[in-house]
């Protein structure tokens, strides 16, 4: 194949660049040590005299509460926790308890590492926009110290001359509170611990008696009840901890409506995420009634092992997880077409690291059934490819981003369209990607990576947020008419 020089550049970069700010902080709670050394401590505290009690505390008022909102609220959360350790002969005073909590938490900087990987969609609201204007969401992969991964998110408008306009960025971040009691839909529960590989006795005697759906104190009863009998099976206890960490897989978070959307932030909570919440892909999916959900496929990784998830939301502020099952849910880099085609639910997906795929399911959490959409093909892609976030509806078919991978793992981002009707059939392809790494995006964690999780139409102009080298980000934009009559050329 013969490698044609590079035509002009179908996007426009923009100017402005979005950086990691080591600033923006959370509280998280900060436990040193075993039981004893956590009795040993609050022994110190308890010790002191109220005089060093009131000073020490004040200090830590005056350096910290201006970085947090509710910050008093937040130390004596961390004290709750941590209260049943406390001798029941000690009587501690508030402020003393908040002292204790202020030494059980710690600041963790979010994006102290990178800001990075971005996904855009239309804000849920739109009143009071302009004619010709649109209010975006947009999604990043933020990472901090120890390279553990969250989401965070930006707000802003796309004015009609498709100029881009961020809302301010609050000083402030905030995790949500998690809902402690979600509800599991029995068969996808059941679907997923066969996966994973439990023993079939012990979830029959778990899930006997529960209904369609239950709770997770439901589930928890159940469990407990199973341990104090002398009912003995190989496995059993190993059986229960895959139960449990599968029900803590899937859960609900709120955040307060007054919290601002660049102060939300999801950060991991359950065992199957402890190291990050990897490269969100967020979907404005309309269903079946014209009602409109807001969907992210998601890894979540331990460490050790990645697990596909998927979050759905309407607002921004309520959020649910659930465990994505099936033999095909497999790998990263899943993104959910914004529709149903004929009547069944749509997914890009990367089985094997190298090709692309497609899927298609009856169920939103099930998949069962992969087929290849492309190989690699191009010079600049022999490593591998990889979707870059859900396709968008065109009159002319569906318009879908790619990443390849080439010579000194360089990172570029293609574009191909797939048939409206049947997209599992590629109809356009560029034999040139519509994005590389420029001079000024070759350097940073990661050298010669620009990778996009999704993009969005506004008008007659795609806009495009993507990642430069997993550390920053910036937006482009590219003439859908333009992209779309070199798309049917090729």
């Amino acid at each position: 194949m013969r490698i044609r020089e590079q035509r002009k550049q179908l996007v426009q970069r923009r100017s402005a660049l979005l950086n990691a700010e080591s600033s923006r902080v959370i509280t998280r709670p900060h436990i040193p040590g075993d039981s004893a050394r956590i009795t040993a401590l609050i022994d110190r505290v308890s010790n002191l005299i109220d005089e060093d009690v009131k000073h020490l505390l004040e200090a830590v008022i005056q350096d910290f509460s201006g970085r947090h909102r509710n910050f008093r609220e937040t130390l004596q959360k961390n004290f709750d926790r941590i209260a049943e350790h406390a001798p029941k002969s000690v009587s501690l005073s508030s402020d003393k308890q908040l002292l204790l909590g202020a030494y059980f938490t710690a600041e963790y900087s979010v994006e102290a590492a990178a800001f990075f990987n971005p996904s855009i969609v239309p804000h849920p609201d739109q009143k009071g926009v302009p004619k010709g204007s649109q209010r975006f969401v947009m999604s990043f992969r933020a990472t901090g110290e120890g390279h553990v991964s969250s989401i965070e998110f930006r707000s802003g408008l796309i004015d009609d001359n498709h100029d881009i306009y961020f809302d301010p960025t609050s000083q402030y971040v905030a995790t949500p509170e998690m809902h402690t009691d979600p509800v599991y839909h029995r068969l996808h529960f059941r679907r997923k611990l066969e996966e994973m590989g439990a023993s079939d006795q012990i979830a029959d005697k778990l899930l006997k008696g529960l209904g369609e759906t239950f709770t997770f104190r439901q589930l928890e009863t159940k469990i407990q009840k199973l341990r104090s009998t002398k009912f003995r099976l190989k496995d059993k206890h190993h059986a229960i901890d895959t139960v449990l960490w599968l029900a803590r897989s899937n859960y609900e978070v709120i955040f307060p409506p007054d919290v601002q959307i660049s102060e939300r932030v999801i950060f991991p909570v359950s065992e199957n995420e402890s190291s990050g919440i990897e490269d969100a892909r967020f979907v404005r999916f309309e269903d079946d009634d014209r009602s409109i959900i807001y969907y992210a496929t998601y890894t979540a990784y331990n460490g050790f092992t990645i697990l596909p998830q998927i979050l759905e939301t309407t607002d921004f502020l309520t959020f649910r997880m659930h465990t994505i099952s099936g033999s095909a849910a497999q790998n990263k880099g899943m993104a959910l077409f914004p529709r149903k085609i004929d009547g069944k639910f749509v997914m890009l997906s990367r089985q094997d690291g190298v090709n692309n795929y497609i899927m298609f399911s009856d169920s939103l959490r099930h998949w069962d059934e992969a087929k290849l959409l492309q190989e690699p093909v191009h010079p600049l892609e022999f490593v591998q490819i990889g979707n870059c976030g859900s396709p968008v509806e065109t009159s002319d078919g569906w318009l879908a981003l790619f990443h390849g991978v080439g010579p000194m793992r360089r990172y570029s981002i293609w574009a191909e369209l797939l048939d409206l009707a049947d997209p599992s059939q590629v109809i356009g392809r560029l034999d040139e990607p519509i994005l590389t790494p420029d001079e000024h995006e070759r350097d940073g964690y990661v050298p010669n990576v620009v990778y996009t999780c999704g993009s969005m139409i506004h008008g007659d102009t795609l806009i495009i947020p993507y990642g430069i080298a997993d550390q920053r980000s910036r937006v482009a934009t590219a003439s859908i008419p333009e992209l779309l009559s070199r798309l049917k050329a090729s």
